[in-house]
């Protein structure tokens, strides 16, 4: 809340430099930061009595704005990337998707290795079990496993997130 907005009777009041100006009515306080030509901020409305600035109101925001959009540059989106294998699959196809799965977590990214069963594969699900469980132990220096692999309808599927 600012200038008009404030309804209390009387607030604690800090001048423009950061300095204590004491516990004020709210008439003399925005007398004040009118006589400053800047802006009277409710900091702490929940205080006793509530806590007041004195500031350029319009600055104020402008950088709080520059710091939340600083922040939002800098942090990092975890993804869940998602790497297929089959049953039936060769070694160098293995090793290809394994390296897929190294770099995604390399990158800081999640990992969703699923194995997807066709036809009649499924009644041998623990030859895809076997290919996650490897795919587990091949990463396991640079990723912790969040779910162990699982049979779920005709897919069986193990995620993995980088240490």
């Amino acid at each position: 809340m600012i200038n008009d907005e404030i309804r209390v009777k009387e607030v604690r009041l800090i001048g423009p430099g950061g300095e204590q100006l004491g516990i004020k009515p709210i008439r003399e306080a925005m007398q004040i930061a009118a006589d400053a030509s800047l802006d009277l901020v409710n900091v702490a409305p929940t205080a006793k009595p509530p806590v007041c600035r004195i500031m350029d109101y319009g600055k104020f925001r402008y950088e709080q704005q520059k710091k939340d959009k600083e922040a939002r540059k800098n942090q990092k989106v975890v993804e869940l990337k998602e790497v297929r294998f089959s049953a039936t699959i060769d070694e160098h196809d293995f090793q290809t998707k394994l390296r897929n799965v190294l770099k995604f977590l390399g990158e800081g990214d999640k990992v969703k290795c699923s194995v997807r069963f066709r036809g009649r594969e499924i009644t041998h699900a623990e030859i895809g079990q076997k290919v996650l469980d490897r795919v587990g132990v091949e990463a396991e220096s640079i990723c912790v496993i969040e779910r162990r692999p699982k049979l779920e309808g005709r897919s069986m599927i193990m995620i993995l997130s980088p240490k």
